[in-house]
């Protein structure tokens, strides 16, 4: 078998551009992932980093700026890993691109009741060593914090993993993003592999109070970012 690295990462590299915007790693997902999948059980993580001006206008809600930014960075990854899956697939490698985001009308129906998709882009994240599940249940990355989106490709290519799992959380006793969160969704309890989601954070509370910012703007916007922009990893990032 050739190395992953010798197929795989001059792909990602020429389509991932300009690379300091994002980040990527390999996870291992065997007995992680639905077995709707099948033998697709390696990951490819792919972040890129929202725009930190725009991130940082968001203080005590959304703005429609960041609205739109963070649609058209889905659209952007959806196009990216769309290229990277069709070269992975040219080159011999079956591949699955899962779209960054789904639709409000299946958070409404289909997720409504866990709002839990098929795919956690997230626990792909953190298998491929790329950051940890923060207080607020966002995804924060070692370089970029919380601000990112996230898109996976999965494959049945045995990945060789080039980060180790990241499986608990490195927040320590930062409290910010619990503290400003206005649905009041956080406990403050720290993550790891062994707790569960609603154990630490409401995802009902969050959408509800997200929907609440979409009636403001008279739109269905169902965003917030708060917690995003108080991260003191993403402050980093804004000058």
């Amino acid at each position: 078998m050739i190395p992953e690295t010798d197929i795989i990462s001059p792909i990602l590299k020429l389509h991932l551009l300009p690379a300091e915007d994002f980040i990527y790693g390999f996870a291992d997902l065997k007995g992680l992932i639905d077995e709707k999948f099948g033998n697709k059980t390696y990951g490819i993580s792919i972040g890129k980093r929202l725009d930190p001006v725009i991130v940082a206008k968001v203080v005590n809600g959304p703005t429609l700026q960041y609205y739109n930014h963070y649609r058209e960075m889905n659209n952007e990854l959806s196009r990216i890993s769309d290229r990277i899956s069709d070269c992975l697939n040219n080159a011999g490698i079956s591949s699955l691109n899962i779209t960054p985001s789904v639709t409000t009308e299946e958070l409404d129906t289909k997720y409504n009741n866990t709002l839990r998709t098929d795919l956690s882009h997230k626990m792909v994240a953190t298998r491929a060593g790329l950051g940890w599940i923060g207080k607020t249940a966002l995804f924060v990355s070692k370089k970029f914090g919380p601000a990112l989106r996230l898109v996976t490709i999965l494959t049945s290519y045995p990945l060789t993993l080039n980060h180790k799992p990241i499986t608990s959380s490195r927040c320590g006793t930062c409290n910010l993003c619990v503290e400003t969160c206005p649905a009041g969704a956080a406990t403050g309890q720290l993550w790891d592999i062994t707790i569960d989601r609603d154990e630490f954070f409401n995802a009902h509370k969050c959408r509800n109070q997200c929907k609440l910012f979409g009636d403001e703007f008279h739109q269905d916007i169902r965003i917030c970012g708060i917690c995003v922009a108080v991260c003191p990893i993403n402050q980093r990032f804004i000058e």
